[in-house]
Formats: C-alpha cells, structure tokens, sequence
C-alpha cells in the first residue's frame, strides 16, 4: 500500500505540472487526478510523524572514531 506522504507528494507534482501547462484540457485532468490522490492519503494514518526527532537512532552504540 503507498503511504501519505508519497501520495501527498505525487498530488502536489500534478498540480504544479498543471499550474505550468497551458492546455486547460490537459490542466484539468492533472487537477482530477491530484484530487484522486489526494482523497486516497486523506484517510492515512499520518506514520511519519513519530515524538522522536527524525535523526534518533534506535539500538545504536555510540561510535567508534577509529572506524572512520
């Protein structure tokens, strides 16, 4: 299953690919099929927004400085 976030940044590439076209047709399918994507992550549980800063790694020592 692709999550939010993927889809979020998939409708927000259409958009912007419809906002650069000057064919209104094509425009407007753009528009339609970003608001697809966008009622199909809208339901998503949001999975990346974790309490932990992004940049915590679980189960890691500290690192050796000898390895680097």
């Amino acid at each position: 299953m692709l999550g939010k976030t993927y889809l979020t940044k998939q409708a927000s590439l259409l958009l912007e690919f419809a906002r650069t076209t000057s064919d209104s047709d094509l425009s407007a399918k753009l528009i339609s099929k970003a608001a697809d994507l966008k009622s199909m992550a809208d339901p998503l549980p949001d999975k990346d927004q974790d309490p932990r800063a992004p940049d915590i790694a679980l189960d890691v020592g500290p690192s050796d400085p000898a390895e680097r």
